[in-house]
């Protein structure tokens, strides 16, 4: 018995932990797959966002450009007053070259500013000369008067001295003989910033989701594992109690054999009829064994059809008598005086659930006691009720009665019941889209009451 014990915290323990890794692997598999999803979406939105605000950028860059060209072409004298207002304005940096030479205007900073603006003008010339091979980068336009040709072109560079990177247009004004060059500079430092709060932003609500997403899954998956948990839990303490209800009677069986070989013959007869009963009580057993398995595999055997309930009881009453006779109990039937209607039920089963109250009526009635069988009809509801006034049943046996192999204490040196026969009975009724309870009977007992 100690090592049945052992052996059952052994396997309970071990299937805990399984429980456990299965727990984790799964809350991990379903954080990581929709963690990967949303990282992935994200990434395709900063993507295409990150491209529009480039792409919005250059073109207003472009519409200023052209604004500044059409400006350019209406003038016929380029003032320092306008081209610090046009910076002031765009936020730009304006070079002004003619023939190739710098006008005044660029070198009116002071010498590290100036250094700066002359070294970034280098490498905005720089770029377009080496742009200028491939047309990918370049974008060009050309507008054409009867004073002068002006053409302007738009292009991307990042600055090697500063790593900073540049909206560059370069306007190309004049004759071969007489060429005026302006070039205008815009940083993107501003949307480098925004894009770089956008994609921060999106990593923190990302590691947000991903820490909600993985309480979530934790609580979810544990909700899945919990009714599969506790059907194990169920199936594990199923077969260490049947291998303890067999193991009586089967070790009875394997004496009494033993016996039957050395015993003189008119001692075998007695040998063998206890092997005899021993091995109905395992016939019977193995029977309620194989009823709960079906149920539980949802091929509980019901056949329904228009019922006389009032018949059913008549009949089991008759059955009853003798047995309640030999125990000195007084079994009384009660049924109401009109007519009832037919349930659309199976008979056999419905039979089955009366005979095993009646006969946990009967175990449990001392001797000289009462078990009162009745039906009524309560909103188009049938009650089927057995009460008895034995020893009755604590509240906190009442949570547990329908439980397989469960018996209170007081009863469990009763060898007629493996405690199943209640459990039987409740997935009848259920099979059946019914209930069963049980309640405390006035003046004490018990009173099992059916619905069907």
């Amino acid at each position: 018995m100690i090592f049945a014990v052992v052996v059952s915290y052994r396997i309970k323990g071990e299937k805990n932990t399984m429980f456990q890794k299965v727990h984790l692997r799964l809350t991990f598999l379903c954080t990581g797959i929709t963690a990967v999803i949303m990282i992935i979406m994200s990434l395709c939105y900063l993507y295409v966002s990150e491209t529009g605000l480039r792409r919005n950028q250059f073109q207003a860059f472009r519409n200023d450009i052209n604004t500044i060209s059409t400006n350019l072409e209406q003038q016929t004298v380029i003032s320092m007053e306008w081209l610090s207002k046009m910076e002031a304005q765009g936020n730009y940096l304006f070079f002004v070259l003619d023939n190739g030479t710098p006008f005044l205007f660029n070198q009116l900073n002071d010498p590290e500013e100036n250094a700066l603006r002359s070294l970034l003008l280098q490498e905005s010339r720089d770029a377009f000369q080496s742009q200028s091979h491939t047309e990918t980068s370049i974008r060009t336009s050309s507008q054409t008067t009867a004073f002068s040709n002006l053409t302007h072109a738009e292009y991307e560079f990042v600055s090697p001295s500063t790593n900073i990177g540049y909206f560059a247009g370069r306007i190309c004004m004049g004759t071969d003989e007489s060429a005026l060059e302006i070039v205008v500079l815009s940083s993107m430092l501003n949307l480098e910033n925004q894009i770089h709060e956008q994609r921060l932003r999106f990593l923190l609500i990302d590691l947000a989701a991903v820490t909600l997403l993985g309480i979530f899954s934790w609580f979810f998956t544990g909700w899945l594992l919990k009714p599969i948990a506790e059907n194990q839990r169920k199936q594990a303490q199923f077969i260490a109690s049947a291998s303890h209800e067999l193991r009586t009677p089967l070790s009875v069986i394997l004496s009494a054999a033993e016996c039957c070989r050395t015993a003189p013959p008119e001692r075998r007869e007695k040998f063998l009829k206890t092997i005899s009963v021993e091995g109905m009580r395992v016939s019977s057993l193995v029977s309620d064994m194989l009823t709960l398995s079906q149920s539980d595999d949802h091929r509980f055997p019901i056949r329904t059809k228009p019922t006389e309930l009032d018949t059913l009881l008549m009949n089991s009453y008759e059955a009853f008598v003798p047995l309640t006779q030999e125990k000195s109990i007084s079994l009384s039937m009660e049924l109401p005086d009109d007519a009832l209607p037919p349930c659309n039920a199976d008979p056999e089963r419905v039979s089955q659930v009366i005979s095993i109250l009646l006969h946990n009526a009967i175990s449990y009635t001392p001797e000289h006691g009462r078990i009162t069988l009745s039906l009524a009809v309560h909103r188009d509801k049938f009650h089927i009720t057995v009460t008895d006034n034995g020893i009755g049943i604590s509240d906190e046996d009442k949570k547990k009665i329908f439980d397989r192999f469960y018996r209170a204490e007081k009863s469990r040196s009763t060898k007629d019941h493996f405690g199943l026969g209640l459990s039987i009975a409740y997935e009848i009724v259920k099979a059946h889209g019914g209930s069963i309870a049980v309640s405390d009977a006035e003046g004490g007992g018990s009173c099992f009451t059916v619905v069907l």
